[in-house]
């Protein structure tokens, strides 16, 4: 698009308010009066305003008589109105996003985030801050989830473990690594890595940054995996556990704690814990509700996260 420059380059928002307060107040000692300025300081606005516009726009009678507009100050005046009110529409709209009170979010996440963390933190900005629109994208994918960030796609995004120098990763907790078992398996109340190497697992696809970082902590350990059914749904994977097809280790945000059919028990000693973070691309300038939100995604994590990750075996 070809940008040119304005044809009056000296006018200023100032003389269209000086002209619009003439008007309306019929002489210059009132205008004075209504902009908080001296007489001679609109005198001298109106002036400015002539010498740009180049034609006169107001008559200066003397006496009693108020200011009249000229032709030129007429046509002029109608289009200053909608200026004016222009610029206070967008100042009214700008002091609503520097106070994080308006605007539009696109947020990244992921399956166990989704059903424990975002409901309630997307439950308060939407009672502290209606106006502000939030949009969300779910995905597993953690690489997807990166390069939308990267790509401006996305103006945050919660994340595992996230390195990229290229990020600004806000840590809001530690998630352990648990192990689930059938609610008759005969496992004691602890489980062993003896009770985890050789035996069924169940799992998530390899692909997975979450099942990645069981696999290579797991292998660190010394924990041999044998896995005998694989799914990305946190359900299935869980379901598969209540048959008793096998047990499986998982974080704690992403199973039913509830479920009868399952027993949740510590590793011990433990993995290392996933961090949880909320990350958006280093340098990018968001909308003042992307700070709202991260600080409310901060209190929500508070209370699902763990503040200190566990020792790592």
């Amino acid at each position: 698009m070809l940008i040119t420059m304005p044809a009056f380059p000296d006018l200023e928002i100032r003389h269209l308010a000086a002209l619009v307060a003439v008007a309306e107040e019929g002489s210059f000692a009132r205008a004075a009066g209504a902009l908080g300025f001296t007489q001679s300081a609109v005198s001298q606005q109106i002036a400015s305003l002539e010498r740009a516009v180049g034609l006169p726009v107001l008559d200066r009678p003397k006496g009693p008589r108020p200011a009249e507009l000229t032709p030129a100050g007429r046509l002029l005046l109608d289009h200053a109105r909608d200026v004016l009110d222009r610029i206070e529409a967008v100042s009214a709209e700008l002091d609503q996003m520097r106070r994080g009170v308006t605007g539009r979010l696109v947020i990244g996440t992921f399956q166990s985030v989704s059903a424990e963390i975002l409901p309630p933190v997307v439950g308060r900005m939407r009672a502290e801050v209606p106006q502000v629109d939030i949009g969300l994208f779910e995905t597993d994918d953690q690489t997807a989830l990166v390069e939308r960030v990267l790509s401006d796609e996305l103006d945050l995004a919660f994340t595992v473990d996230a390195t990229d120098e290229r990020l600004s990763c806000q840590v809001l907790g530690h998630d352990p690594f648990v192990v689930l078992v059938a609610a008759d398996d005969p496992i004691g109340a602890v489980a062993a890595p003896a009770d985890i190497s050789d035996h069924p697992l169940i799992g998530q696809p390899s692909s997975n940054v979450c099942q990645r970082l069981i696999d290579q902590r797991l292998d660190s350990a010394g924990i041999r995996a044998d896995y005998v059914f694989r799914s990305l749904d946190n359900g299935a994977v869980q379901g598969m556990v209540r048959s008793g097809m096998g047990r499986a280790i998982m974080p704690l945000l992403a199973i039913d704690p509830d479920d009868p059919g399952i027993r949740v028990l510590p590793l011990d000693p433990p993995l290392a814990s996933r961090t949880i973070q909320l990350t958006r691309r280093a340098g990018r300038s968001l909308p003042p509700a992307a700070d709202r939100f991260a600080t409310i995604a901060e209190q929500v994590s508070a209370d699902r996260l763990r503040p200190e990750p566990a020792v790592a075996i």
